[in-house]
């Protein structure tokens, strides 16, 4: 079916609340008008339904200024890269080239199929968002662990550890990510089959006590992802050594939510202090009430990174010396604010909540609240720097905010 553009501009315009479209209406239709008249129509080519997804492209946060380079990324912009058992997609620095410390993807396997058994030399973090999954990896010590994984579930692997995965529900889908932007480069991942395939035939008879036309069958390439049927076998416990501290897996069972101070939605952190082996790559699941606000913060030890799993928001990055950038985000965007870049991020729907994932390359969370920080100032220096009056200033709250009801 083919749409027109009125239409699409009503079918966009449905799904924005109406207090962001009295805002913002010329932006909301796909044309950089602002309500002062300032901007005018496109009248060469554009993509509608990308000017839809992106009015602050259009100029509509008139805050904006500077050159500041492009911080977000679509999945639905990179390469789908198809195999028997699922598929793959990534994001590399080479999409997002500020993105220096986190790589990401969506993997997807079907019942049975198996990422193949690998290891890489950065580490990998891992979250369930569809279906069932198995992870069994082995460590330098020959402790081992499998254990299934549901929906909300987290695993790591550190660099070095071997591992694979297999989908146990009929359609199963997570998110991967790698302490490293540069993640495609070569000798980043090593494969089991493709090792085998380039090892004399003598050697790896010796190595294994094996007669060598038993590998004579390895897959040549190696096959990355591969139908199988579902393994048989019990998952381990406490006695593989690989439990408590030294787990690869976080059951979401085991996050509590953030105390948020009036609400406005849940925050869960998973960092080194409740996930011990998680020592470079920190994380928190923010669940956004609509029309909320996750509060304007920075982060001093790490840049963030982000995945957004539903809803549709905007957020406003700082880069200092007076240039700031505001992008819009959906469902399947990634994005990642430079280290210590002041930022916040808002629902724009009035009826969805806004859920997704932040991650650092670092072993714990770690935010500056800028509210808090100016209550903890004394009052008459705030009010004096900023121009505002001191009884503005009194009443900020002390404590981190977090997130803000809308």
């Amino acid at each position: 079916m083919k749409f027109s553009k009125l239409s699409l501009v009503s079918l966009a315009v449905a799904s924005v609340s109406g207090k962001a479209l009295n805002k913002r209406s010329g932006f909301s239709q796909g044309e950089p008008i602002a309500d002062n008249g300032n901007g005018g129509p496109i009248l060469g080519g554009t993509n509608l339904q990308l000017d839809l997804q992106n009015p602050d492209n259009l100029g509509a946060e008139s805050t904006d200024a500077g050159t500041v380079p492009n911080l977000k990324w679509s999945f639905s912009q990179s390469k789908t890269r198809l195999f028997p058992g699922g598929w793959i997609r990534e994001q590399v620095v080479t999409d997002i080239p500020a993105s220096t410390d986190i790589a990401g993807a969506q993997q997807h396997l079907k019942k049975g199929a198996l990422r193949e058994l690998h290891w890489h030399r950065v580490a990998e973090w891992g979250y369930v968002y569809a279906g069932e999954v198995l992870v069994s990896a082995v460590d330098e010590n020959g402790d081992y662990q499998v254990d299934r994984l549901q929906v909300g579930d987290i695993w790591y692997f550190p660099k070095g550890s071997a591992h694979t995965i297999q989908g146990l529900a009929d359609e199963n889908e997570y998110l991967l990510a790698f302490d490293d932007g540069n993640f495609d480069a070569i000798g980043t991942t090593f494969m089991v089959d493709d090792w085998i395939t380039h090892t004399p035939a003598e050697v790896l008879a010796k190595n294994f006590g094996v007669n060598a036309s038993v590998f004579t069958t390895v897959p040549a390439p190696d096959p990355y992802i591969l139908n199988g049927t579902v393994t048989t076998a019990n998952d381990t416990g406490a006695a593989s050594g690989l439990f408590g501290n030294s787990s690869y897996v976080f059951h979401d069972s085991a996050a509590a939510n953030v105390p948020v101070p009036g609400g406005g939605g849940t925050l869960k952190i998973i960092d080194s202090r409740n996930f011990p082996i998680a020592t470079t790559i920190a994380a928190t699941v923010v669940n956004l009430e609509p029309n909320g606000l996750r509060e304007l913060h920075w982060h001093p030890n790490a840049a963030e990174w982000l995945y957004f799993i539903n809803g549709t928001g905007r957020a406003t990055v700082f880069l200092g010396s007076a240039t700031a950038r505001t992008f819009d985000f959906t469902s399947g965007d990634t994005a990642v604010f430079p280290d210590n870049t002041g930022h916040y991020i808002e629902n724009t729907s009035a009826t969805q909540n806004l859920t997704w994932i932040e991650l650092y390359k670092a072993d714990r969370v770690e935010d500056i609240s800028l509210t808090q920080w100016l209550a903890l100032t004394p009052s008459d220096i705030v009010a004096n720097t900023l121009k505002i009056p001191l009884s503005v200033v009194t009443q900020l709250k002390k404590q981190k905010q977090v997130l803000i009801k809308g």
